[in-house]
């Protein structure tokens, strides 16, 4: 049970994001799942939370490809944190397309909590945590 409200925002398909096949690249699915997660987590006031000395770093990708999308179409990304553990938190994706409704890709995300000083995992604080559970929907 997602433990944060789902975050989504629409956008259209740029020519950039397709490939030699004609439709988005794998890759770039990677990197807006990124791009959500940091959108995301900064909508919700977690990079003051978190502090100076503290950043999230992925120690897994796992995506399911379900249909292919192409240039100009308009998908909508959604993502939600799923549960936090003491140094992880597992997010979680879906991209639809708006025009049928019909999930694209699924994805999800294990996120390491790191100590920039020492470069180790770190206890995910209070003040991050609440972020999340303050906002459930």
């Amino acid at each position: 049970m997602p433990i944060s409200p789902t975050y989504s925002k629409t956008i259209t398909i740029p020519s950039s994001a397709i490939d030699e096949n004609g439709h988005v690249n794998n890759v770039v699915y990677v990197q807006w799942m990124q791009d959500i997660a940091v959108e995301h987590y900064a909508s919700l006031g977690g990079v003051e939370a978190q502090g100076p000395d503290a950043t999230w770093v992925v120690r897994q990708h796992s995506i399911e490809y379900l249909q292919q999308a192409f240039a100009g179409e308009e998908i909508e990304i959604r993502t939600w944190v799923e549960d936090i553990r003491k140094v992880r938190s597992m997010r979680k994706y879906e991209f639809v397309r708006k025009n049928d409704g019909k999930i694209l890709v699924k994805g999800e995300t294990d996120w390491v909590f790191m100590d920039t000083k020492t470069g180790r995992p770190k206890a995910i604080p209070q003040e991050v945590e609440r972020v999340f559970e303050n906002r459930n929907a």
